[in-house]
């Protein structure tokens, strides 16, 4: 459980922005075979589904594989290993040449990657290759501006005090500075893949969820200024968290106890949106019982 936002230093519903050392822009683990299998398998499946761009964004995604072919061998040099036109990532090696060249990039990291431009209507996405949706598809966010994509989040819709922020932070990030946040859910699912809309109405029948049968999906962005197109990258790096995992660490009762908090503090539409409404009274109770 490598990170756990629910432990009160990322509230919900908040722009949650803090500053990143550059040396943790990208963070592979033991399952980065994992993830690059299935990315592997979803492309070829569903190619459309999965990567999508407008034309005017091949530089954006040039500079931006050229960028981590750059910064991977030399962080992480025991696991990338870059000769000419081909990058070693573990055992397996990859083609640098080929294909669009965000899909080159998403697929030698575990995160997805979304290239956001400035246009007369504000920042738009213009070229995403999104493997691991945490329940939204690419197809309804492709093209549109920060404001539509955040339309349905409580607090977040166009003419909001949170819009507002947001495109003033893009506009004046500068290239040099690394920045990430952190969402977290509560799904019966721990796949990757989960394009499904996990919202639900104000009135969803509570279901029986248990402390086996949850996962606590985590979900790290971070947000960096291409220093040449000025583009704007967002990575996002999925981790889903058996539930159970939580009663094995030493500091349990204190995260359970401030997950608690947080579960109590979401206003009916919060829950609603987060598809907690059916689940937050059982996932109390599990993690009370988790906190002893």
């Amino acid at each position: 459980m490598r990170h756990t936002p629910y432990d009160g230093s990322s509230k919900p519903f908040t722009i949650g922005l803090t500053q990143l050392d550059p040396d943790r822009w990208i963070e592979p683990d033991d399952l980065l075979q994992h993830y690059l299998d299935q990315k592997a398998q979803l492309l070829a499946r569903s190619r459309d589904a999965v990567f999508v761009a407008e034309q005017g964004t091949q530089d954006a995604q040039r500079e931006l594989l050229q960028i981590l072919c750059d910064y991977l061998p030399t962080r992480y040099p025991d696991i990338y290993r870059q000769d000419g036109d081909t990058m070693t990532v573990g055992g397996r090696r990859a083609d640098l040449l080929g294909d669009d060249a965000l899909v080159i990039a998403g697929s030698l990291i575990q995160d997805d990657l979304a290239i956001m431009q400035r246009g007369d209507r504000g920042w738009r996405l213009g070229a995403a290759y999104i493997a691991f949706p945490s329940s939204w598809s690419l197809a309804e966010k492709f093209g549109r501006t920060m404001d539509e994509i955040h339309a349905p989040v409580p607090g977040f819709g166009d003419g909001t005090r949170n819009a507002e922020l947001i495109a003033r932070m893009f506009d004046n990030l500068p290239p040099g500075r690394f920045v990430e946040r952190f969402n977290w859910a509560v799904n019966v699912d721990g796949s990757l893949h989960l394009p499904k809309s996990k919202s639900e109405s104000l009135a969803a029948t509570a279901i029986d969820l248990t402390e086996e049968s949850a996962f606590i999906r985590i979900e790290r962005q971070t947000l960096r200024k291409l220093p040449e197109t000025g583009a704007i990258v967002f990575t996002i790096r999925i981790y889903s968290d058996p539930l159970a995992m939580l009663r094995h660490r030493e500091d349990a009762a204190t995260l359970a106890l401030s997950f608690v908090e947080q579960l109590r503090a979401l206003d009916l539409p919060q829950a609603a949106y987060k598809g907690l409404v059916s689940k937050r009274d059982a996932l109390i109770s599990a993690l009370i019982s988790i906190a002893g």
